[in-house]
């Protein structure tokens, strides 16, 4: 009954099998390997670019502040939602990697809106050399909070941006959940809808620790490589990065299983809603914030239920006051793993 994180996850076949047969002979280091160009050419494929510049990282922090460093100056601003990952989740790393670059936070509870957004951008840049430049957008899908942006919302944000000549970043770390949940295509998710740049997410989706960096418009590929270079970020072997990847794309696995997150975390919700449980987000995806009773998340936790609990303290008098979970589901949950964890609400 693990719903920590679907990071938390194992490796999905396909990506072990691609690494155990990168780990033979010998390959060219720095992303020259052979794979790397068959993953290159699957990328574009799947978002319809065949000029895209695709690149590989370790993690999700790296594809988000390097692809942000090569569309923010130090003195500009990344726009974003106060509960974006980039915000809440790494550590100052957009600032560090942009060389000081300002987030400017839309105030939203979950996703921004056009509104919102808009307001925010208006306040900045009016001050001369005194304030930060307006900059980028940042856009998370699946959002901090288990919601999926629709391919209207994406557009309504993104002409924003566009209406302010501002590029857009979607941080994708759970694209593939996104798009499983919408049930379009990549490219409707992202350069069709107005977006310059991707973090595509590997890592939290059945992979060991690989993301990959698209620019839709290759202008800024050698900036990356440098950014990727100067900050620590090209591998030696990146071939076993290469593996992974090319694993995830085979046979469509990335895109089924992330169809099975979402198919867990329907479960759970049914199962939640039916026991009575307050969702504080209505569940689009694999993510669910759900509320319920002290003494639930007591049994739960005495029988081993690993969860974080978002709000309130699991020690307390009141066994019947709402705490809120944090519940996310990944590819390899089973329908009995999710059943047991709601036998104990009964």
């Amino acid at each position: 009954m693990f719903f920590a994180s679907d990071n938390a996850g194992p490796a999905l076949p396909q990506v072990m099998r691609r690494m155990a047969e990168a780990n033979t002979g010998y390959a060219m280091p720095y992303g020259a390997d052979p794979v790397m160009e068959e993953v290159r050419q699957q990328i574009r494929d799947i978002f319809e670019v065949p000029e895209a510049a695709v690149y590989l990282v370790a993690t999700g922090t790296a594809a988000n502040v390097l692809a942000l460093a090569c569309y923010c100056q130090p003195w500009q601003t990344v726009f974003c939602s106060r509960i974006a990952h980039i915000q809440e989740d790494e550590c100052n790393a957009p600032e560090f990697y942009t060389g000081g670059a300002k987030l400017c936070l839309v105030d939203t509870p979950d996703k921004m809106t056009p509104g919102g957004l808009r307001t925010r951008i208006k306040a900045e840049g009016v001050r001369g050399v005194h304030g930060p430049e307006r900059g980028a957008v940042s856009i998370t899908q699946v959002t901090e909070r288990g919601s999926v942006y629709t391919l209207d919302e994406l557009q309504a944000l993104t002409s924003v941006a566009k209406g302010f000549d501002l590029p857009v970043h979607l941080d994708g770390a759970r694209f593939a959940n996104a798009l499983a949940a919408l049930g379009c295509s990549a490219a409707e998710m992202t350069w069709k809808a107005g977006v310059d740049v991707v973090s595509f997410g590997g890592t939290k989706n059945g992979c060991l620790g690989v993301e990959a960096v698209i620019f839709f418009d290759p202008e800024k590929a050698w900036e990356f490589e440098l950014r990727r270079k100067r900050g620590a970020h090209l591998f030696s072997k990146h071939r076993f990065l290469s593996a992974q990847m090319a694993g995830y794309l085979q046979d469509n696995a990335w895109l089924k299983a992330a169809g099975n997150a979402n198919a867990n975390a329907a479960r759970l919700t049914a199962g939640l809603r039916a026991a009575g449980a307050i969702f504080e987000h209505e569940p689009q995806a694999n993510m669910i914030f759900a509320r319920f009773a002290r003494r639930v998340h007591q049994r739960l936790h005495d029988a081993g239920a690993v969860y974080y609990i978002w709000s309130g303290t699991l020690a307390g008098d009141d066994p019947d006051e709402l705490l809120t979970a944090r519940l996310v589901c990944d590819w390899s949950m089973t329908p009995e793993q999710i059943d047991l964890f709601l036998s104990h609400f009964e």
